[in-house]
């Protein structure tokens, strides 16, 4: 062996495994992206004929939720509230819960810092953190993609699950929600 081949470092399982991690991140963020783009076809946008306007179509709760036959029971997944306490769906029983799963794709540090910042102009809404990432797939059936919606019922059960995007201001979310209060 010369000194020159000594010299040359050789490609090991250190360099593989780091072009291996980066290309199946780079497959998780196309798929996620792909996930996000993609909609039914009877949520796209008509042609420009006066249609009937997308944001009524595409974001109308009402219309996207999906109901389970009899309720399904959350998983005793834990999360944390903003200070740190460990909770579980469970632990909301007797309330109607709106618990929107969303995901970032920056820093983690940096995401949760921003995501506490929305969330605290947001009021009333309370911030949970799932710092493993975990609770969509703990879902049965799985979260179908980000953001996915849950509501759970008084009964703690999950009554309706919205995949993706939903106007929450609309008067669609406002009579489902006022339909579960008023169950007991």
């Amino acid at each position: 062996m010369n000194d020159q081949s000594a010299a040359k470092p050789r490609g090991g399982v250190l360099t593989w495994a780091l072009w291996g991690a980066a290309a199946i991140g780079a497959a998780a963020v196309v798929y996620i992206i792909a996930q996000s783009a993609t909609k039914p076809a009877d949520e796209r946008p008509a042609a420009a004929s006066g249609a009937v306007p997308v944001a009524a179509v595409t974001h109308d709760v009402a219309k996207k939720l999906e109901h389970p036959a009899d309720g399904t029971q959350p998983p005793a997944y834990v999360f944390f509230d903003g200070t740190g306490k460990r909770l579980t769906p469970a632990d909301f029983k007797g309330k109607v819960v709106v618990m929107n799963l969303w995901a970032t794709c920056i820093d983690k540090a940096d995401a949760l810092e921003q995501a506490k910042a929305f969330i605290a102009q947001n009021a009333p809404l309370a911030f949970y953190n799932d710092p493993e990432a975990k609770l969509p797939w703990a879902l049965k059936p799985a979260a179908n993609g980000m953001p996915t919606t849950l509501i759970l019922g008084k009964d703690g059960l999950e009554r309706g699950r919205i995949s993706g995007e939903a106007d929450w201001a609309g008067p669609g979310a406002k009579a489902v929600i006022d339909k579960l209060l008023a169950a007991n």
